[in-house]
């Protein structure tokens, strides 16, 4: 009976596994995006940083 409990166990924790890591690249692509943004927005304060002193 303890046989068939760890099996099911084994189970349970594989499909979680693969669920987590099938999440994981949405949330690479999204924590890439957002820094992406944020560079786009640092290049911006620094093109206008840059044009002010001209």
């Amino acid at each position: 009976m303890n046989i068939h409990h760890d099996d099911l166990v084994r189970a349970q924790i594989s499909a979680r596994l693969g669920e987590a890591q099938q999440c994981r690249p949405g949330r690479q692509l999204s924590r890439v995006l957002r820094s992406g943004r944020k560079a786009e927005q640092l290049a911006q304060q620094a093109r206008l940083a840059l044009a002010r002193t001209l």
